[in-house]
């Protein structure tokens, strides 16, 4: 519901029905535009009456939001958000950013030779699994907590923030301390109980789509980490789950210009995850740069035929120097 507000109203009359709608459990946003002031009420809105909000002298009027992502969404928030990352850097609203880096932690010699190959070539952040979803129970299952020991180190030794992904509350507040970019995978875009204490922390999340979810269910999703008041998202498109077998996930690249007309968070794309091979991140990662993508996520590993997880997709260094010397070709190109 958005209550736009007459030119007349004065700040104590704001202030006077925000602390009303506040009272009743709605998370109140102000829009400010050219010529009015507005108000965003997001939350169960079901028992406020239209008219009842009219009788306040100083709206204007009141509008209903059809679409069940408030937060998310740009009715509240029309111009574009720019998240921002430890270490002074930005992610969204014309601010690039391309995290890099190996898909779980293996050593600390890899992680290290790893992170400052990519910091080389201009990554922004560097990330790595600690804790690994494998759809085999046999699989491995990432280091844990002394993998994240050793991101840290890297961190400490290169100045890039670390990116990695939580699984479970059990290790909140390891995360909060820790990590600068917590993020969410596929198979947790839904788990909103764990969506709901992440966004008490106060940290940037990357939320990746999941493989079988909607655009709609991915703002849904965004908003239960908004609606925690003290976290910022950056929305990830990683590839869906089709009929299609030539590629690991099929990569929707359509996604991004819809999420950015839909939406004012930033969004990144995973050409590793989205397509499976190697040989393929490379030209989905410039497509996604001329699709209007705000940054990329990309697998590196320095010898790829001995990861221990998705080595097919991960490109190697050196390879990754020229990727990004082409992204920034791509990217003049699109502006001009």
């Amino acid at each position: 519901m958005i209550i736009i507000l007459k030119e007349t109203a004065t700040p104590e009359q704001i202030s006077e029905l925000r602390e009303a709608m506040t009272l009743r459990g709605l998370i109140v946003q102000d829009i400010v535009g050219e010529e009015k002031h507005m108000m965003g009420l997001a939350g169960d809105t079901s028992e406020l009456s239209q008219e009842g909000l009219e009788r306040y002298g100083f709206v204007d009027r009141v509008m209903k939001v059809s679409e069940p992502y408030k937060l998310s969404g740009r009715h509240f928030h029309p111009e574009d958000t720019a998240v921002s990352i430890a270490g002074g850097s930005k992610v969204g609203a014309g601010s690039f950013a391309v995290v890099a880096g190996p898909c779980s932690i293996e050593s600390e010699e890899q992680i290290l030779s790893i992170a400052r190959d990519v910091k080389r070539s201009g990554a922004s952040m560097l990330r790595g699994g600690a804790f690994k979803p494998r759809s085999s129970p046999y699989s491995f299952q990432g280091l844990g907590l002394d993998g994240l020991e050793l991101l840290k180190i890297a961190r400490e030794k290169t100045g890039l923030p670390i990116v990695t992904e939580l699984m479970s509350s059990e290790y909140l507040s390891e995360f909060e301390r820790d990590v600068d970019v917590i993020q969410i995978g596929a198979r947790n875009m839904q788990n909103f109980s764990l969506l709901r204490d992440v966004g008490r922390l106060g940290k940037p999340v990357l939320l990746k789509r999941g493989p079988s979810s909607t655009i709609e269910e991915l703002l849904m999703a965004a908003d239960y980490i908004l609606h925690g008041g003290k976290s910022s998202v950056i929305l990830c498109e990683r590839g869906i789950r089709t009929f299609e077998t030539a590629t690991r996930n099929t990569l929707d690249l359509s996604a991004v210009p819809v999420l950015k007309k839909k939406s004012h968070l930033p969004v990144l794309v995973d050409p590793s995850h989205g397509t499976g091979y190697w040989d393929l991140v490379f030209p989905m990662a410039l497509a996604s740069v001329a699709a209007g993508a705000d940054g990329l996520i990309i697998e590196v590993h320095d010898r790829p035929e001995f990861a221990l997880c998705d080595g097919q997709q991960s490109i190697t260094p050196v390879l990754f120097d020229k990727l990004m010397r082409n992204i920034s070709a791509v990217r003049d190109a699109v502006k001009n």
